[in-house]
């Protein structure tokens, strides 16, 4: 077997592989007298079926059966030969493939890139600090009041975050449009909810008025006969109410299924969800940091396969995530453009821990995949009955020992990169941070 391997592009390579036509004949052969000795044609007893006839009406198959076999065996021997690393699927073109001639085929794949880890004692990273403090809490809990809040009428002037109830009808020149008239429709001031100028226009209604509104379609409203229009709105309002938070006491602390219904759990419960909120925060904000810099201090070019392999999980998440675990809509109707930068991003962090783990020999400790367990089952009712479950699913378990590794890498890392400590307010630790892209777009825009 003869072997030539050439760069054509980046990692694309693309390996010719020479076989002598006696083994593809031999295996040929041997194929033609087993099939032989089981075919059944009429006019021929069971395994007296002679070579010659067998060959004629079955020969074509079989050499194409043999051919393929052949290709999938020395494909794999040949990439052994030359220490090649593939990503994908390869692409392979017969260039010689008549009998008698020794076959000749081409294989068109990627290769993976190689990856030499640069220093990381020179980069500069930001670790952010924070704490759950009284008014955090506080703020919390009045978060937690208004969700469960009530509404009660009132007679003074509607305000922004009122509700109203209102019966409305939309005119155009005088004429009545479709679709816009409405009876006993709630709407909550300043929620955005119809086009500029309507709500803001009820401000200071009280119940019973009726207010006449000129507002303007958007010039990108989704109704093409109504953009850009100049519109009346005739509004009876019938009610005014005002949001009234719900009280701290044993119906309002049953919903949240504590077992003490008191303030004080109450507090402690809503304290403790906070901080485990905080501590995910912090870690994920930090990681993003340490895999953006590992990125800007290794840049690699990584296979298309691989990007595309990771742009079809992407996909199948997107839709078990919007449209459900029982949805048949197909992942590939999604725009591929949607997740490429997400995907190459993805990748190329995969490839740089790899190398971090092989080179530093780094294992799941037993230890954090054991914490890291009881930290996830502290939020169930039974947390025992999860750990057991995931110590008894090996497939699962691995999810959490790839988890505790990655955390791993982050820890080696940054013992690496100089880090400065910077303290943070609870609300800017949560608050997620801006992406890449749309920093960028801002940076343009100034």
């Amino acid at each position: 077997m003869q072997v030539s391997v050439e760069t054509t592009s980046g990692l694309e390579r693309l390996m010719t592989v020479s076989v002598p036509a006696e083994r593809i004949d031999q295996d040929v052969n041997k194929r033609i007298q087993q099939t032989a000795r089981t075919v059944r044609i009429d006019g021929f007893r069971p395994g007296k079926v002679p070579v010659k006839v067998v060959k004629q009406r079955y020969g074509k198959g079989i050499r194409e059966e043999v051919l393929g076999q052949v290709v999938q065996e020395t494909f794999y021997q040949a990439l052994q030969q030359e220490e090649i690393n593939p990503a994908g699927t390869p692409a392979i073109e017969f260039t010689k493939d008549s009998e008698g001639e020794n076959l000749e085929y081409t294989a068109k794949f990627e290769v993976y890139p190689v990856v030499e880890l640069a220093d990381y004692s020179a980069v500069e990273l930001e670790k952010k600090n924070a704490e759950v403090k009284e008014e955090d809490l506080d703020q919390m809990i009045e978060t937690l009041r208004k969700q469960q809040a009530d509404w009660a009428d009132v007679e003074r002037e509607a305000a922004d975050n009122d509700r109203v109830r209102i019966d409305f009808e939309g005119f155009i020149d005088g004429e009545a449009f479709d679709g816009g008239k409405g009876e006993g429709m709630d709407l909550v001031l300043g929620s955005n909810t119809m086009i500029p100028g309507f709500e803001s226009g009820l401000v200071g209604a009280k119940a019973g008025a009726e207010v006449e509104l000129n507002v303007t379609f958007p010039e990108d409203y989704q109704a093409e006969n109504l953009k850009g229009k100049d519109a009346v709105f005739k509004v009876k309002v019938n009610t005014v109410s005002e949001q009234v938070s719900a009280e701290l006491n044993e119906e309002f602390f049953e919903k949240f299924g504590l077992e003490e219904k008191t303030e004080e759990a109450f507090r402690a419960e809503v304290r403790k969800n906070m901080e485990r909120e905080l501590k995910q925060a912090l870690k994920m904000k930090l990681k993003d940091k340490v895999f953006s810099e590992l990125l800007e201090v290794n840049p690699i070019e990584v296979p298309a396969a691989l990007i595309d392999g990771e742009i079809d999980n992407l996909r199948r998440q997107a839709v078990m995530q919007f449209a459900g675990p029982d949805s048949d809509m197909d992942p590939n109707t999604l725009p591929k453009e949607m997740f490429t930068d997400q995907a190459d991003r993805r990748v190329k962090i995969g490839l740089l821990m790899q190398e971090v783990i092989k080179v530093n020999e780094l294992e799941a400790d037993e230890d954090r995949v054991r914490s890291t367990l009881e930290e996830m089952a502290e939020t169930y009712q039974d947390p025992q009955q999860v750990i057991d479950w995931y110590m008894g699913n090996e497939e699962m378990l691995n999810q959490i020992k790839g988890l505790v590794l990655e955390e791993q890498v982050v820890d080696l890392l940054l013992s690496s990169a100089k880090v400065t400590e910077v303290e943070v307010s609870y609300e800017d630790a949560i608050k997620p941070e801006a992406a890449p892209v749309a920093e960028e777009e801002e940076a343009a825009a100034e």
